[in-house]
């Protein structure tokens, strides 16, 4: 079985990877959601959910089929320590492992230079050149709740159900009228008859 790992920090905002969360670790789809933080202490999302990684960046990845890496943002992005997840990262992208980051994950992206040959997205430009001095992307910055291109998914703080339909998408768990009804239940609470 494929898995799908969610990056997690301490403060890691816990709704934004919850969506498509659910719907990857359904038997059926054929992944497992799995979780990682640069260590194996639990970790306290901002709901006050604990979370007790399943690996950390001692653990190899190329020992798993891992199919994508989704880092939920959060007020733990900007803390030093977390910067060394960046390698995890560079893994993926190497290996063309898709990425999605959404709402602060997209200024930890920037910052390491993630950002600068994909169409992408983020909580403002001008809150990622704030949080990012290293980011020069900004050419490639679309004002939208979530973008996809290539390998890379990026979504505003606001924009968690966009995000779970660009994963869902990608990954190939849904598509066509099905991802749409999906999408449109979750963003509108019902369906059109």
């Amino acid at each position: 079985m494929k898995e799908v790992w969610v990056l997690v920090t301490d403060g890691f905002a816990d709704w934004e990877a919850s969506y498509v969360s659910a719907e990857l670790n359904n038997p059926k789809t054929g992944f497992q959601v799995k979780t990682i933080a640069i260590d194996k202490s639990p970790k306290v999302s901002m709901g006050g959910f604990r979370v007790l990684p399943d690996y950390d960046l001692h653990d190899d990845p190329a020992q798993v089929d891992l199919a994508m890496l989704i880092i939920p943002g959060g007020t733990g992005w900007r803390d030093d320590k977390n910067q060394q997840a960046a390698q995890l990262v560079q893994h993926c992208v190497d290996r063309e492992i898709p990425v999605a980051g959404i709402c602060d994950a997209t200024t930890f992206l920037a910052n390491h230079g993630f950002l600068e040959n994909n169409k992408h997205t983020g909580n403002s430009i001008g809150l990622l050149k704030e949080g990012a001095p290293h980011y020069s992307g900004d050419r490639h910055y679309i004002e939208a709740q979530s973008v996809s291109d290539g390998n890379i998914i990026t979504a505003n703080g606001t924009g968690a159900v966009e995000f779970a339909k660009h994963i869902l998408e990608k990954l190939g768990v849904y598509e066509g009228e099905q991802l749409e009804e999906w999408y449109t239940l979750f963003k509108k609470g019902y369906l059109a008859e």
